[in-house]
Parts: structure tokens; C-alpha cells; sequence
């Protein structure tokens, strides 16, 4: 069952909705994972690209943007993607998303990063509820 864990950004502005779901990409790449990174737009996925390039000095992420769902190169652990990700991955999704990922429960964890918004937690909530109504371990993260 896909383990769920909510990360919440503080009101503080120090932590980016961006700059966290790089991140948690780093340690779970380092940790040996394929992340599938799945955000709201083309443009969106595109920004998050460059950010993995020069979010830390000296850091080094592998990952290419899935354009049409497909895996052109399986041997890459970071996938970037505003569609439904490739069949393939079913490691770590972290979600930038708003919405429910279609796919989530053919993933082992779930991480949804949560902006510090009226809007966004409130679509954060609904998300939350209907995974507890389905049975799935839920973790919340206050950053």
C-alpha cells in the first residue's frame, strides 16, 4: 500500500514548493529511489528542470522531462512530467500538482508538497481525506 506523507511549507517564505520537492529528490535519489516528479504545467516541469541544475552547488540529479509519458531512458532515476508519468516508475511520486494523482497507488510513497495558502491547503485537505477514507498511511511534515 503507497505510504503518503504531506509536507507543509511554513508561512515563513524560506521554503519554495519547488525548492522542496528538490530536495526530497536528492535524498531519495541518494537513497538509491527512481522519483517520478509529476507538476501542474509543461512550463512548470520545465522550471523544475532548471531548478534540479542549480538548486545546490555541487549537486548532480540525473533526470530528463517525460513529455508524452513515455521513458525514453528507464536507466534515469528522476523523471520530470505534467502528464500521467510512465508505466515504469512505480518508486516515488512527489506531487506538485493540485489534484489527486490518477496514479499514485502504483507507487510505494506519495509525497505531496503543500504550499502555505488558504487555496492550497484547502486542496491539500480534500486530497488528505480522500486517502484516509482509503486506507492509506498518511504522514504530515510541517517545514
Amino acid at each position: 500500500m503507497t505510504q503518503i506523507d504531506f509536507y507543509l511549507l511554513g508561512s515563513s517564505g524560506q521554503n519554495s514548493k519547488e525548492g522542496v520537492a528538490c530536495r526530497l529528490t536528492e535524498k531519495a535519489f541518494r537513497a538509491g529511489h527512481q522519483v517520478c516528479l509529476l507538476t501542474e504545467s509543461e512550463n512548470h516541469s520545465h522550471k523544475l528542470d532548471q531548478l534540479l541544475w542549480t538548486f545546490k552547488a555541487g549537486s548532480f540529479i540525473p533526470h530528463e522531462i517525460s513529455e508524452n509519458g513515455s521513458n525514453d531512458h528507464p536507466e534515469l532515476p528522476v523523471i520530470i512530467t505534467h502528464q500521467d508519468p510512465p508505466d515504469n516508475l512505480h518508486d516515488v511520486l512527489i506531487s506538485l500538482n493540485p489534484e489527486t494523482p490518477s496514479c499514485f497507488s502504483r507507487f510505494n510513497r506519495l509525497a505531496e508538497v503543500v504550499e502555505d495558502s488558504d487555496n492550497s491547503k484547502q486542496q491539500a485537505r480534500e486530497r488528505y481525506r480522500y486517502y484516509r477514507d482509503r486506507g492509506y498511511p498518511l504522514n504530515t511534515h510541517e517545514l
